[in-house]
């Protein structure tokens, strides 16, 4: 355990420092609100911010919005006039969200949305190169599919927390509906006849997957 906390030290000691705004929604988000451990943080931020440069989309589909530290961090690759529509279901936490994104100057290219994604995504009726799910975990399947349908050829999907806690091979857990529905939704990405995917070890787990042309 000292080991790896070494490690992650070292690396976050040699990664780029966080910006200004992130380092904010991240210590804040710890001092205000329960479950503080669902923002990404540094390093995974890190990895989606070059992820989306690496991809640079026009458009980005966010399913959880949370206090909006993901968001800046995925924004950060969009093309100039590219929009990120980002999805929370909590009325109560997407002002918060609003503020950091008025404070990082992304709220014209950030596009919140309040309510169920599910019911939310198809009424947008838009074909992303870019979608990041975060969501509710017990809704990862239909997340799934509904949003495999809007992802562009080509482009990239991420999702978060696919290893919960390491106990999608805990068989404590084989009852549990929560970590059924992750096992569920990493065998419908494995099992994509359209998709490629990779599951890297980084904080609870990070799926990046591919839409084949």
């Amino acid at each position: 355990m000292e080991h790896q906390q070494n490690v992650e030290q070292y690396i976050e000691l040699h990664s780029s420092p966080e910006l200004p705004i992130l380092s904010k929604i991240y210590r804040e988000t710890n001092v205000k609100f329960l479950n503080p451990r669902m923002v990404s943080g540094h390093i995974q931020g890190m990895l989606i911010a070059m992820l989306s440069k690496m991809i640079n989309p026009g458009l980005i589909l966010e399913i959880g919005t949370f206090t909006g530290y993901s968001a800046i961090c995925l924004a950060q690759g969009l093309k100039p006039e590219g929009k990120l529509h980002t999805i929370e279901i909590n009325d109560e936490i997407s002002p918060v969200a609003h503020g950091y994104f008025v404070e990082a100057g992304l709220e014209k290219k950030i596009i919140e949305h309040v309510g169920d994604a599910r019911k939310i995504i198809p009424l947008l009726n838009l074909n992303f190169d870019l979608i990041f799910i975060d969501g509710e975990k017990r809704e990862y399947p239909e997340y799934f599919n509904i949003c495999t349908g809007f992802l562009k050829p080509g482009g990239y999907l991420l999702a978060d927390n696919v290893l919960w806690n390491e106990k999608i091979i805990d068989p404590n857990f084989k009852d549990d509906p929560t970590t059924q529905a992750i096992i569920t939704f990493n065998k419908f990405v494995r099992d994509g006849k359209r998709l490629e995917n990779l599951i890297l070890p980084i904080r609870d787990g990070l799926t990046i997957a591919r839409k084949k042309l």
